[in-house]
């Protein structure tokens, strides 16, 4: 059996915005459009969760709705500004064999390549910019069995490469 990861950092973010603290930091005009685009590339290459699990704040929740998943999402405070090693106990918990996990730098890129056995040789990998996604495989039963650098590297995306398509 095979568990798939989709990591996905939340797309850009208003650093200029009104928003009362960081967690209600809403996404801007450009990060809208990527998570858009980003949830139709998911689609079209078959890459669909079956279950999300997010960061509560105001921008990874906005990620998710932009990017119109038909995965049901599970919002985590554990996860907003998190360690990579929180991700790690987190994505363990996980019940449905395609899980993606939406959060925050660095402890997203952190965790890509922990969890990664061979990086994507793409320019954008180490610096994880928003709205980056990674798709890994597990030649796992079920997320509890997680070991860190197993993935096997499926395909790895940012957002820019998909608006300029």
């Amino acid at each position: 059996m095979t568990c798939t990861l989709i990591l996905t950092r939340h797309a850009k973010s208003a650093w200029d915005s009104t928003a009362p603290s960081d967690h209600a930091r809403p996404l801007t005009s450009r990060g809208r459009h990527a998570a858009t685009a980003l949830g139709d590339w998911l689609r079209r290459q078959g890459h669909v969760p079956d279950q999300v699990i997010s960061s509560p704040s105001q921008r990874t929740r906005e990620t998710y709705e932009r990017m119109q998943l038909s995965a049901p999402a599970v919002f985590v405070e554990r996860l907003y500004q998190a360690h990579a090693n929180i991700i790690f106990q987190v994505l363990k918990e996980a019940e449905r064999p395609c899980t993606m996990i939406l959060g925050h730098n660095p402890s997203v890129g952190s965790f890509a390549m922990e969890m990664t056995r061979n990086a994507p040789d793409h320019p954008r990998f180490y610096n994880y910019p928003t709205g980056s996604t990674l798709i890994l495989e597990f030649d796992i039963p079920k997320w509890s069995k997680l070991e860190r650098g197993t993935g096997k590297l499926v395909d790895f995306v940012v957002p820019g490469e998909l608006e300029a398509a």
